[in-house]
């Protein structure tokens, strides 16, 4: 029995050493410092050199022109003023957008003074006839030269009269052909000088795209080119340049462009023979006069042009050419350019469509 005892007393002993042995070394172990993590290093790529951008050779229309600005006119229109000096404006008829018939009064200015002075030179006429006649009834009496005389001075009132008359007359401007009065400048009690601008009238069944040109431009358009014009709200049409305008000495000053615009002639009245005509002959109907239109008039058209992007030209002194790209890697060719817009660069020798070259 006591060895019993001792056996059991020893395996418990035995298991108790062991726990304490296990509890001894898991307690040391959280006792040590904690190993530091690793720290993960992104990757580093290597530096790519970039490639070149590569371009085909193509076709495609060329197309060089002369860009102009204009407006719409008519083809029947004219500017309406006075021909007397400083006056006011006594009555004005017409509005904008009215309709006129040939000889309906525009406006009229104040001429009272002058019609004073006509009702008095009239009265003094009257007098003059009546001592004409006494000297005709006194003719044989008289010496030729005395009755020349009399007859001469008699004829100078006579015309004086009618001279008045006439300038009486200038102060009334009337329509000279039916139409419209698309632009009306003055109203009652306005001071004018000869020639201002009045009012414009214009017959606006007769509507056509039109352009003053520089001297610069006039050497370079030429009756029966071909035109491209440009209408807010209708899109691009075609045509042909009808008409040059009258040469004048304003176009040495560069006042061409928009018409109406600027230099020697601001107020000087606009007429059809002024502008660039053109020959539209989709013109839709219905446009207003005085639309501003752009116009590129064509002066050379290259169909099936061989191309390349601008980016891929270079020049060295004066070489010009190309880097080629194909299957044997890149080399170098010279090129003779022609035409050259922004887009495009026309190239008449030295390659041809479907090569590949480089750009910058």
């Amino acid at each position: 029995m006591s060895m019993k005892w001792w056996t059991g007393s020893l395996f418990k002993r035995s298991l108790i050493v062991a726990m304490s042995t296990t509890i001894v070394f898991t307690s040391g172990c959280s006792l040590l410092p904690k190993e530091k993590e690793e720290e993960v290093l992104p990757e580093i790529m290597p530096a790519q050199i970039s490639k070149k951008p590569e371009h085909e050779v193509t076709t495609t229309t060329l197309v060089q022109g002369v860009p102009l600005t204009g407006k719409l006119i008519s083809m029947e229109e004219e500017t309406l003023y006075f021909t007397l000096g400083e006056k006011h404006i006594k009555e004005v008829h017409v509005k904008t957008g009215d309709k006129v018939t040939a000889g309906d009064i525009i406006a009229v200015l104040d001429v009272e003074q002058l019609e004073k002075q006509l009702r008095n030179d009239r009265l003094a006429f009257r007098r003059d006839e009546n001592d004409m006649k006494q000297t005709l009834r006194d003719r044989d009496t008289m010496e030729p030269l005395e009755f020349e005389e009399k007859q001469i001075l008699f004829e100078e009132k006579r015309q004086k009269l009618v001279d008045l008359e006439e300038e009486i007359a200038k102060a009334t401007v009337v329509a000279p052909f039916s139409g419209t009065i698309v632009s009306l400048n003055v109203q009652k009690g306005d001071t004018v000088k000869a020639y201002d601008p009045i009012a414009i009238v214009a017959d606006t069944s007769l509507i056509t795209p039109a352009s003053k040109l520089t001297k610069t431009e006039m050497e370079k358009v030429s009756v029966g080119m071909e035109v491209e014009i440009t209408i807010t709200g209708v899109g691009k049409l075609k045509g042909k340049v009808k008409q040059l305008p009258v040469k004048s000495s304003e176009q040495n000053n560069g006042g061409g462009g928009f018409p109406g615009g600027g230099g020697n002639g601001e107020n000087k009245p606009e007429r059809p023979e002024d502008f660039m005509l053109l020959d539209i002959p989709e013109l839709p109907s219905g446009l207003n006069r005085g639309t501003p239109v752009a116009i590129n008039v064509i002066t050379k058209r290259t169909e099936n042009a061989v191309v390349i992007p601008p980016s891929t030209l270079r020049m060295i002194g004066p070489r010009t050419y190309v880097q080629v790209v194909d299957d044997n890697g890149k080399r170098e060719v010279d090129v003779e350019v022609g035409q050259q817009t922004a887009q495009y660069i026309e190239i008449l020798q030295g390659l041809k469509p479907g090569q590949k070259v480089v750009g910058k």
